[in-house]
């Protein structure tokens, strides 16, 4: 159970609508989240959500919190010889730096983003135990189109940043994930069997306005497509 009562907490924060939307529902919920942390991957994650994690920092200034950052360099999964090993991996760094949080602030919990991968949860679950603190998960295992519906009523507002499945093409690249988006997802769901929140990594998203943010982050890009997948090379991002 979440102990709301008191203790400080730290909010795992990609900027990408799962974590922001934890974070969010944390806030409502009177959880004293004192930090965010962000991991950037130096290339592709079993773990993390990877593009444009640059821009956490914009978005904690908007949002008000303190950022924590664990950079490339920390991260050893090259090491790896597979993907449970990778995953093993990548957590180290992450649970460094939530121990010294520990140390610093007393640390109640985590916030966590995760809707479905038993793979990500199972880890996270696994170094809150070791840490001693408790995990507050609000997406876990929701129905994707209630969720949707929930983010995009509180005023979320998301962009689509890299697609990467059968269904999503270049024109999907910096798309507002707004209603009529949401539906043409379900309609991929159906023919191609794309997952409405991109939880099997067919598409990442970029949350540039909220109810918690002060300020919007406004963006420059121009689109990257490679045939099949494609991102948004991000020229500028400032604070409106």
């Amino acid at each position: 159970m979440t102990d709301t009562d008191g203790g400080a907490w730290a909010s795992l924060f990609s900027g990408g609508k799962d974590s922001s939307w934890a974070l969010y529902r944390a806030l409502e919920d009177g959880l004293d989240v004192t930090r965010l942390v962000t991991v950037h991957p130096g290339g592709d994650s079993y773990m993390y959500h990877v593009p444009a994690t640059e821009l956490a920092t914009l978005a904690a200034e908007s949002i008000g919190i303190d950022l924590v950052e664990v950079t490339p360099d920390d991260l050893g999964a090259e090491t790896a010889t597979d993907a449970s090993a990778q995953g093993d991996a990548e957590l180290e760094p992450l649970e460094a730096a939530l121990t010294d949080l520990a140390a610093e602030t007393g640390l109640t919990g985590v916030t966590a983003g995760a809707v479905e991968s038993e793979y990500q949860t199972s880890r996270i679950e696994a170094m809150c135990d070791r840490l001693g603190i408790d995990l507050f998960a609000p997406l876990w295992q929701r129905d994707p189109a209630t969720l949707a519906e929930e983010m995009l009523d509180a005023g979320f507002e998301i962009r689509i940043v890299q697609v990467a499945a059968a269904g999503l093409d270049e024109s999907w690249l910096g798309r507002r994930l707004d209603a009529d988006a949401f539906e043409e997802l379900l309609a991929l769901q159906n023919e191609y069997g794309v997952h409405p929140l991109g939880e099997g990594g067919e598409f990442e998203t970029l949350v540039t306005d909220a109810p918690h943010m002060s300020r919007p982050l406004e963006l420059d890009w121009e689109p990257v497509w490679e045939g099949s997948r494609g991102h948004c090379r991000l020229t500028d991002a400032r604070l409106g």
